[in-house]
């Protein structure tokens, strides 16, 4: 099988300013889904946080990187523009996102799907019901009829995104929303994947059902080509092209 290059994106604030969130991920977000995913066949995995040089996302890391995985929450206006220049160009060029929870209000997620990505939410820890509608796709293998969280953030339609090219699964909520919460777009060669939950003050990244759909998605998002992203072309002929007549004998 060959290996797909994971890079796990965190911010990487809230475990290290707050003590309820370090005690349910010591080793950041990233790590927690790093863990996870390092122990699945096919996927090796690196991790990137909003502290190192260039926030992680050098070209040499894009270059060696299939899927991007991102989560952030408090910091988005802190990413830098020419990074997120750099994530968008990777994307169009082959590379494979997969954009978690909070990340629908990132910089890159609303670039690429030119929405505000805005949506209705309460932090109120209540059960949630994700219904798989899809169990056909990839990036539902091995997933039930239903993934059952016993506690999550609220996040309720309507979720301004464009129409997805997928529609995999919809969260329910106990106050009676509902929501998009796995959905699919391509944008130039580069396939994106969002999914919902990951609220970091509840264990949802130590969930098995909820790291086989990231590990999933990972494999389905990865390139089938890489490359530059396209670019406008002075085009010359194939044909050669004649002269045209004159009209005269």
């Amino acid at each position: 099988m060959e290996q797909v290059r994971v890079t796990i994106w965190n911010e990487h604030i809230h475990e290290r300013t707050e003590p309820a969130v370090a005690a349910i991920y010591p080793d950041g977000i990233h790590g927690a889904i790093a863990a996870a995913l390092g122990a699945m066949d096919g996927l090796e995995v690196r991790t990137a946080t909003l502290a190192d040089p260039e926030h992680g996302l050098t070209d040499a890391v894009l270059a060696a990187t299939d899927t991007l995985v991102w989560w952030g929450h408090v910091a988005h206006d802190q990413v830098a523009d020419a990074v997120v220049d750099r994530v968008q160009a990777a994307v169009l060029g082959g590379m494979g996102l997969v954009v978690l929870h909070s990340g629908h209000e990132s910089r890159i997620f609303r670039r690429l799907m030119g929405t505000t990505c805005s949506l209705r939410w309460r932090e109120s820890g209540e059960h949630e019901r994700l219904w798989n509608l899809r169990p056909d796709h990839p990036v539902l293998a091995g997933i039930g009829d239903a993934v059952e969280l016993a506690e999550e953030e609220m996040y309720g339609e309507p979720f301004a995104i464009p129409d997805p090219d997928e529609l995999l699964m919809i969260g329910w909520f106990p106050g009676g929303e509902v929501f998009r919460s796995l959905c699919t777009w391509t944008r130039g060669a580069g396939r994106i994947v969002y999914l919902q939950p990951g609220h970091e003050t509840h264990p949802t990244y130590h969930h098995p059902d909820i790291q086989r759909i990231i590990g999933n998605a990972c494999r389905w998002a990865a390139p089938r080509i890489r490359g530059a992203a396209p670019t406008s072309l002075n085009a010359q002929p194939r044909e050669p092209r004649t002269a045209p007549s004159t009209g005269d004998a």
